[in-house]
């Protein structure tokens, strides 16, 4: 019994605690400027962070939606590109 529920434990339960840290992280590490993909599948721009929610910017009529931080499923950021100085 005791390797069947090591096994279960390996399997299952690591991997859902390591993706939920990630998530939260994620969620942690937002800041204004990055864009958003939600639950629902809404792609945008956050322009303002709340406690428990944030508001995007949704293009192409620029909407200004509120929606929970824990509707976000992935951020992508615009990483500017260094200048090499001369």
């Amino acid at each position: 019994m005791l390797p069947i529920f090591a096994i279960f434990y390996l399997l299952l339960i690591l991997p859902q605690q390591r993706r939920q840290k990630k998530w939260q992280q994620m969620i942690g590490e937002l800041k204004t400027g990055d864009r958003v993909t939600t639950q629902g599948g809404i792609r945008g721009s956050i322009i303002a962070l709340k406690d428990d929610a944030v508001h995007l910017r949704v293009p192409p009529d620029n909407l200004r939606l509120e929606v929970t931080k824990s509707a976000i499923v992935s951020v992508f950021r615009d990483e500017e590109p260094k200048k090499s100085e001369k």
